[in-house]
């Protein structure tokens, strides 16, 4: 990825293969620039997406507006795997209510710090359907379920506060699916908070 390219950080699904060659989705944003022919991942060393990508190094990124595929994906409790479809150019699995599509192969990895830097050549690319958009709601999902996933190094009580937060704006301008997306992260952290508090151990 060069220098001069406009850089952002752009939320979405990635589909991998795990060891059983088994589809395994996780949100992820990737640095990406304006052509997206180039990809920036940087997971943790613990990721199950890392791991898989080491493994075999290919996946596909997706654009969606799905926020409750999201939020259950980022928490690792999907019930069932949404409708895929074979990518095209690489071995990997396409979410076929995505929005859009990039089939990726990782060109290189620096492992030398703790967020892995994986970069990747988008080798095909395609349009699902329309990007309905993000309304607030929308945008709270995603702050919420990014702080669903750092309960283990974020205060509790700081979470809760934001989540109150919110939870008022979803309230106001979202639909059911992301009264339904929040509602299912809420719980989440209710269950984290109650039993952070029977151990004791208040953060």
């Amino acid at each position: 990825m060069r220098n001069t390219d406009v850089q952002m950080i752009l939320e979405g699904i990635v589909t991998t293969f795990d060891e059983n060659h088994q589809v395994h989705i996780a949100p992820m944003g990737p640095i990406i620039d304006s052509r997206m022919e180039r990809l920036l991942f940087r997971p943790f060393k613990t990721a199950q997406t890392y791991r898989n990508l080491v493994a075999h190094p290919e996946g596909v990124f997706h654009v969606t507006d799905d926020v409750l595929l999201l939020a259950r994906a980022a928490l690792g409790k999907l019930e069932h795997l949404p409708p895929l479809k074979p990518a095209s150019l690489i071995r990997g699995s396409i979410i076929a209510d995505a929005c859009r599509f990039y089939e990726f192969r990782i060109c290189s990895v620096d492992d030398s710090d703790e967020r892995i830097r994986m970069e990747a050549d988008v080798v095909h690319f395609g349009r699902l359907r329309d990007f309905v958009g993000f309304n607030r709601a929308k945008h709270a999902v995603v702050e919420a379920a990014v702080l669903a996933t750092r309960t283990d190094f974020l205060p509790l009580a700081g979470i809760e506060s934001e989540f109150q937060r919110l939870g008022v704006i979803v309230q106001k301008t979202g639909g059911e699916q992301e009264r339904a997306a929040f509602a299912f992260l809420q719980n989440h952290i209710d269950q984290v908070v109650r039993q952070a508090r029977g151990n004791d151990n208040p953060r």
